[in-house]
């Protein structure tokens, strides 16, 4: 399992799955290459000083350390970040909001996959018109 550290990798999980936690936020973004897990993590400064950010990512980064890789998908980036909940929030209550927000990302990303009719599916086009569309005689 390899660390995320460029700013344009951070970027481009932003863009994918997200599942909020108490004491983080988990995004996940599959990639195309077949390179290892990737995981980062980030800490606004709206949640404390310098000290107290330090404190929540190396809580977050123990958490990985303590997670079964099997629980994440190979050839994933994941980003953790960082809430002042997290601060003192009890560690195995973290690690079980951890697997959970883990198999909700798996749930998103096997509902998307498998088009189970979401909204922006049925939503009108291009090709679809409005249900709403009135048919008006002339």
């Amino acid at each position: 399992m390899d660390r995320l550290r460029q700013r344009a990798d951070f970027l481009a999980v932003a863009n994918g799955a997200r599942v909020s936690s108490a004491a983080f936020a988990l995004q996940a973004r599959r990639r195309d290459d077949h390179g290892p897990i990737r995981v980062g993590f980030t800490v606004t400064r709206k949640n404390g000083t310098a000290t107290e950010r330090n404190r929540i990512r190396r809580r977050l980064r123990e958490l990985v350390k303590r997670l079964d890789v099997i629980s994440m998908r190979p050839h994933h980036d994941y980003v953790l970040v960082g809430r002042r909940e997290a601060l003192t929030r009890d560690f195995a209550v973290m690690l079980d909001d951890l697997r959970s927000a883990l198999r909700r990302l798996d749930r998103k990303a096997f509902s998307s996959e498998v088009g189970n009719g979401s909204r922006t599916e049925n939503a009108p086009g291009k090709d679809r018109p409005s249900s709403r569309a009135a048919i008006r005689p002339e």
